[in-house]
């Protein structure tokens, strides 16, 4: 019985080594919250991998995806800052940091840090931000908050509407991941 045991155990382990996670419906939020107005776009195809060995973790999302409760914020957003024409995509990518208390077979909450390339507006930074696996019922979630000042992205706001724009802009990521080749 023992044995069966510790068999099992390491067949659940090997399963998850190696497992790669995908989605298509990742979901990028950004809010906007100045003086004089509050805006907010969403996007829910972006599309993400997480690979459960390296903790590699991709992410990709076309800006033109966004969308706006107005449709001339929607305008304005793609051709006056974020030049959606000339930069067409966001990119992330990155790896959990402390990977080694993710446990892919086993239900629970990780909370993790994830440290990566940012490229937005044609400009990549380094960045780092918490995140919360969620593992149940052998799915895969997750999801992130955290800010960005777009003048690091040399994303440019004429005075003249600098009230309406935060300096800083905060970003939540979603995804429901599913199982890249699963293993019959």
């Amino acid at each position: 019985m023992k044995n069966l045991i510790v068999f099992a155990l390491l067949f659940s382990a090997q399963i998850a080594i190696g497992q790669k996670y995908f989605s298509k419906t990742g979901k990028i939020s950004f809010y906007s919250e100045a003086a004089m107005e509050k805006i907010e776009g969403h996007n829910t195809s972006a599309s993400t991998v997480i690979d459960a060995s390296t903790g590699a973790v991709e992410w990709g999302v076309l800006i033109q995806g966004f969308k706006f409760e107005k449709s001339l914020m929607q305008d304005h957003f793609n051709e006056n800052y974020m030049e959606s024409s000339i930069y067409p995509k966001a990119k992330f990518k990155g790896k959990i940091d402390n990977l080694a208390i993710v446990n892919f077979s086993k239900d629970g909450q990780y909370n993790v840090n994830v440290t990566g390339a940012l490229e937005i507006h044609g400009v990549t930074k380094t960045v780092t931000t918490p995140a919360v696996i969620t593992i149940k019922g052998g799915a895969v979630s997750a999801r992130s908050k955290f800010a960005v000042a777009i003048a690091d992205y040399k994303i440019e706001v004429p005075k003249l509407v600098a009230e309406n724009i935060a300096e800083k802009v905060n970003i939540e990521i979603v995804a429901d991941y599913q199982l890249m080749n699963p293993i019959p």
